[in-house]
């Protein structure tokens, strides 16, 4: 699979006025957004809690996790964000991608607007 990246503006929804931009690497493996926490400190968004993640080496690792408006492609959706290291690169989850009805087309590995949002799980063919 190729890499697929995306410019996302995180906004802390208390005071959306003031925003960070960076280019986010698209990763449908992953849950949550990834936020540098330094980012995420100067928007004001403070951690609301921590939580359990796997890292794709099995590895688990417990973050400072927090909420955040996450706006790319047009669409803004209110998502988990967790407080990265400071010089993390920035991840986009999956489950900002479908809220809003995108997907990464495997071929282009393109992002690709679906006609519908949607609210079932889909058979992939296997």
């Amino acid at each position: 699979m190729g890499v697929t990246q995306v410019t996302v503006a995180v906004r802390n929804p208390a005071n959306p006025d003031a925003a960070w931009e960076g280019l986010f690497l698209v990763d449908t493996g992953a849950v949550d957004c990834l936020v540098p926490s330094r980012h995420l400190r100067e928007l004001g968004i403070e951690p609301r809690g921590k939580r359990i993640y796997e890292l794709a080496d099995g590895t688990e690792v417990r973050f400072d996790v927090g909420v955040a408006q996450i706006e790319f492609m047009g669409e803004v959706v209110g998502a988990t964000v967790i407080f990265g290291a400071d010089d993390a690169e920035p991840i986009l989850g999956v489950t900002a991608l479908e809220s809003v009805g995108i997907e990464v087309d495997p071929r282009s590995q393109r992002l690709k607007r679906l006609p519908a949002v949607r609210l079932k799980r889909v058979n992939q063919v296997r």
